[in-house]
């Protein structure tokens, strides 16, 4: 069995644990808890008939804190990059921090995911967002009802077996 790990990392409040939560345990709750440190757990998901097991950490804060030691990074196959489509302060920066990203893991395969779509009015809001960025946004997901997060993991999973 391939097993790979994965960084969950972005802006305080985007949806990080919520993204995990959903996909590790298929739950989600509306209360805030600030993440401390970093969250590990594993999924071990079926792609194309093999078995792929994702060690996914949740780490706390922002990609550029001094706080977030980079060695948290090392080793991770991928980063999953999350922002919240309802704050464009999380996403303002994410050329500046998928630099970042790519000097501590110049390999990883990096995904860039939009959180919180039950927020947003309707479709054309968000692709209103997505011109903004300048950046290619991998998926839009909503960590509340679930939309995209296992496709999500999924895709990654694929990506690991090429």
């Amino acid at each position: 069995m391939l097993s790979r790990k994965v960084i969950l990392t972005g802006s305080f409040g985007v949806g990080k644990t919520s993204l995990f939560r959903r996909f590790i345990n298929n739950t989600f709750s509306e209360k805030y808890i600030t993440t401390i440190g970093v969250k590990v757990d594993k999924k071990v998901v079926e792609v194309r008939g093999q078995e792929v097991s994702i060690l996914l950490w949740d780490i706390a804060g922002e990609v550029k804190q001094d706080k977030v030691p980079k060695s948290y990074f090392l080793g991770a196959s991928a980063i999953v990059y999350v922002f919240d489509l309802t704050r464009p302060s999380t996403y303002r920066n994410i050329s500046v921090d998928m630099d970042i990203l790519k000097d501590i893991l110049p390999d990883a395969i990096i995904k860039i995911v939009g959180n919180k779509a039950d927020l947003i009015a309707n479709e054309s809001a968000i692709e209103k967002i997505k011109e903004e960025l300048k950046v290619r946004v991998d998926v839009i997901t909503s960590a509340k009802n679930g939309d995209n997060v296992e496709d999500l993991f999924l895709d990654l999973a694929g990506d690991f077996l090429e």
